[in-house]
């Protein structure tokens, strides 16, 4: 199980905690304001961009390639930018911070 802390773009902290699928999937479940996943969690709509706290990043790792491209097309992404369809639910997630993108 991990423990997923989101800040919404309205500075509200939500702590969720999953056990398995995408960080973007625990998200939309739990109605997380700015996560909406349009795309289903294929990579290819940038609707659950969150910049991930610098010190988490060693939990996330870097964007693959497609991630990198598909937040190229965000002009609020930078080095801690993810789309957390691509962050899969698993004990290496535990106590990560998502700050959701606006």
């Amino acid at each position: 199980m991990a423990k997923i802390t989101f800040i919404t773009s309205d500075n509200e902290t939500i702590e969720l905690e999953g056990t398995s699928g995408s960080v973007m999937e625990l998200a939309v479940e739990h109605n997380v304001k700015g996560i909406d996943g349009d795309c289903g969690g294929v990579c290819s709509c940038a609707t659950c961009h969150v910049h991930v706290k610098p010190e988490d990043m060693t939990k996330t790792g870097p964007a693959s390639e497609t991630e990198t491209d598909m937040l190229e097309l965000d002009d609020n992404a930078d080095e801690y930018s993810r789309l957390c369809c691509q962050l899969e639910i698993g004990d290496s997630l535990d106590g990560v911070v998502l700050k959701v993108a606006k």
